[in-house]
């Protein structure tokens, strides 16, 4: 393994010039804010003035001024993150290491610290290395995404790229919110009929599985539209969310726009050909057997 050039596999953990910021927050709880900032210099041996120097700018990037004083439980949860991130920032690593650090926050303050991180790192430019089970995070904040599963590397890419183009069912399904709809052989012909003929007729159904995303459904009462009833809608003010049984599967489509339905209602569907996943059901690898 190289960090900035240098081979770091036989030096100390503590000597690869990589910070950390946790999951947990990992305050020191009877330091105040300034001393957690701090506690690495100090252990480095740095002098008062550097230690003050350099508390004083990880705090003025990350808004913890008015806060130097207070202690890690006199703080919200945001503002100890903010701490955690400050004590990592101090150090100016080549690395810093993120340990999914938003997840012991609110919907509302993850938004909020999105954001910061975001901001941090386009002030440092410096690697951040930013592990999540949150695909939201992974696609709002990453220049690059490595998707593992079990250790392994299922596909590496920018996040649009793996969001047009996943490998496989695994990334296909962990990116996008909801995620995208897999349809099984039974359905597979069915959709042949509703994509214009672009997937290719020659491909046997029983061998594939379709993906969908859910906004690439759209509405048309036409004669070669599925129609399926609906099982469940949910309105966001901005979209419809809604749950159809199509060729005895359910699945979920969203609309950028209110739409009137309700539970049993026929809903005459057709989907998007451009953007149909086709994946081997055999192995789940995708599949480029569109005709040309």
């Amino acid at each position: 393994m190289f960090i900035d050039g240098v081979r770091v596999n036989d030096i100390a953990p503590k000597d690869r010039d990589i910070a950390m910021v946790f999951q947990n927050y990992a305050l020191y709880p009877h330091m105040t804010v300034a001393e957690n900032l701090g506690f690495s210099l100090r252990l480095r041996g740095q002098s008062r003035k550097i230690i003050r120097a350099e508390v004083a700018r990880a705090a003025e990037i990350l808004q913890l001024t008015p806060l130097l004083d207070r202690q890690p439980r006199q703080l919200s949860g945001g503002q100890r993150q903010r701490v955690a991130m400050g004590r990592a920032l101090v150090r100016n690593p080549k690395v810093f290491l993120f340990d999914e650090p938003l997840s012991n926050l609110d919907a509302k303050l993850r938004v909020e610290m999105r954001a910061e991180i975001k901001a941090l790192h386009a002030n440092l430019r410096t690697t951040m290395i930013y592990v999540t089970h949150d695909q939201i995070e992974a696609m709002t904040m990453a220049d690059k995404i490595v998707v593992m599963r079990d250790g392994y590397v299922e596909q590496i890419g920018a996040p649009l790229e793996l969001f047009d183009s996943p490998a496989n069912m695994f990334v296909a399904g962990f990116l996008g919110s909801p995620a995208m709809n897999f349809l099984n052989s039974s359905a597979a012909s069915h959709v042949f009929r509703l994509t214009d003929g672009i997937i290719d007729p020659a491909m046997n159904p029983d061998q594939i599985v379709l993906g969908v995303r859910p906004e690439h459904f759209f509405i048309e009462d036409s004669p070669d539209a599925a129609h399926g009833p609906v099982t469940g809608v949910e309105n966001t003010g901005s979209e419809t969310q809604v749950s159809i049984d199509l060729f005895g599967q359910n699945v979920v489509a969203i609309f950028h726009r209110r739409i009137d339905v309700f539970p049993g209602d026929q809903l005459p569907l057709r989907i998007d050909p451009a953007h149909v996943h086709v994946f081997n059901q055999s192995n789940g690898q995708r599949l480029d057997l569109r005709q040309s």
